[in-house]
């Protein structure tokens, strides 16, 4: 404690006990117990450091910032979360060099560290640096003899082959694209410079490495919506802001007599009416796409056309003071006794969390400068306001921690 007294020791008592954890992985519990007990309370730490026996010194790796008082979990991991980066660059190269697929392809026996530098094409000692970090982070399992095999939650999720793989969401839209956005964010903070949407899309490349990978992922959410929802009486569907269509693909799929319109940027339109060529002719003939930049205040549809109004993704990736005017839109646009569905990634009311759902509206600063944090409170106050009764708002979850749907009615 004399040694490190000028840089690191306490000035009070108090701080003294907020230090009793450390004396506790430092000593005996009752070494450490005794210790505290002979801290007067207001006694000078000089008094205090001749309660601490010699037998006790603090450890020489102790920094400040272990010494919060605060139960395990009630406070920020700040490495954990400094580093995280590195761990999703993990996750993102193992989709890129085609890992998960070598070793789902070579059965439940996996592959050791030579089979996989030849199935990757990298053959180098920094494959190893990179099966490691995945063995520490749960995607891989090392057995004793060397050989990888994938995590449950890997080969369900993150192998092409596999019924629910969103891989490409992850590894194009969030690998390639967010996660250099990110880097922007400081900046995009301080300036309130970005780019929007519709000028990032103006790029056809962009607008189709960001389609197709959304696409991977929203089929899967669509699937799961759609049984949630009833389509008893609906024949006629705008989705406002659709992407590739995939909304619209497993509605019209799920809900035959059901067709749909999507209204999408120029360069989108094109993307999706690729993927709608792979789809069945009954959904192909379901589904058309109108070019539009949904922020426009003019939609080109009639009034009172449409059952149903869906936008999924779009309520936070316009600007604030755009929200408004996009429900009021749709409630024209809509029938009597017709549904408005919002879906979006939203944190709960009380604005702690969920953290995806908190961080997904932080990385939509970076192309959506002047956009809102979307919460149910918000979203239903602005679908008030474009004509919709508030009191038969339905809120619910989605995707859990992540999304929510809030569903209006035109009385």
């Amino acid at each position: 404690a004399r040694r490190r007294e000028p840089q690191n020791a306490p000035d009070t008592a108090s701080d003294m006990r907020s230090m009793l954890p450390l004396l506790r992985r430092a000593a005996p519990a009752p070494v450490a117990a005794r210790a505290f007990a002979a801290v007067p309370r207001a006694a000078p730490f000089a008094a205090a450091r001749l309660a601490i026996p010699s037998a006790a010194p603090m450890p020489a790796a102790v920094s400040r910032r272990q010494m919060s008082t605060l139960g395990a979990g009630d406070d920020i991991e700040i490495d954990d979360v400094a580093y995280a980066f590195m761990a999703s660059q993990a996750l993102f190269t193992a989709l890129e060099t085609g890992i998960f697929d070598a070793i789902a392809a070579a059965g439940d026996g996996g592959l050791k560290l030579e089979e996989l530098k030849a199935a990757s094409g990298v053959n180098a000692p920094r494959m190893q640096t990179l099966l490691t970090s995945l063995v520490a982070l749960k995607s891989l399992r090392r057995s004793a003899d060397g050989h990888y095999t994938l995590s449950p939650n890997t080969a369900n999720f993150l192998v092409t082959s596999a019924k629910y793989y969103y891989g490409d969401y992850l590894r194009y839209q969030m690998g390639r694209q967010f996660y250099h956005r990110m880097g922007a964010l400081p900046d995009v903070m301080t300036t309130g410079v970005a780019p929007s949407y519709a000028s990032w899309f103006s790029d056809p490349e962009v607008a189709a490495t960001y389609t197709k990978a959304q696409h991977n992922g929203s089929v899967a959410t669509a699937k799961a919506l759609v049984k949630r929802l009833s389509f008893e009486g609906v024949s006629h569907m705008l989705d406002v802001g659709g992407g590739s269509g995939a909304f619209s693909y497993v509605f019209c799929d799920k809900n035959p007599g059901l067709t749909s319109k999507v209204l999408e940027l120029p360069e989108v339109c094109a993307t999706g009416n690729g993927i709608k060529a792979t789809q069945k002719q009954a959904v192909q003939d379901a589904v058309s796409f109108v070019e539009l930049d949904a922020t426009s205040p003019d939609w080109p549809v009639s009034d009172a056309e449409f059952d149903v109004v869906l936008m999924s993704y779009i309520s936070g990736s316009v600007p604030e003071a755009i929200i408004g005017s996009l429900y009021a839109n749709a409630f024209k646009a809509l029938k009597p006794k017709g549904k408005l569905i919002v879906h979006d990634f939203m944190v709960n009311d009380s604005l702690d969390g969920p953290p995806l759902g908190a961080l997904w509206a932080l990385q939509h600063v970076t192309v959506n400068a002047d956009g809102l944090g979307l919460c149910p409170k918000e979203v239903i106050s602005r679908m008030a306001a474009g004509g919709f009764d508030a009191s038969k708002c339905e809120t619910m979850e989605m995707i859990k921690g992540l999304t929510k749907v809030i569903i209006a009615n035109k009385n």
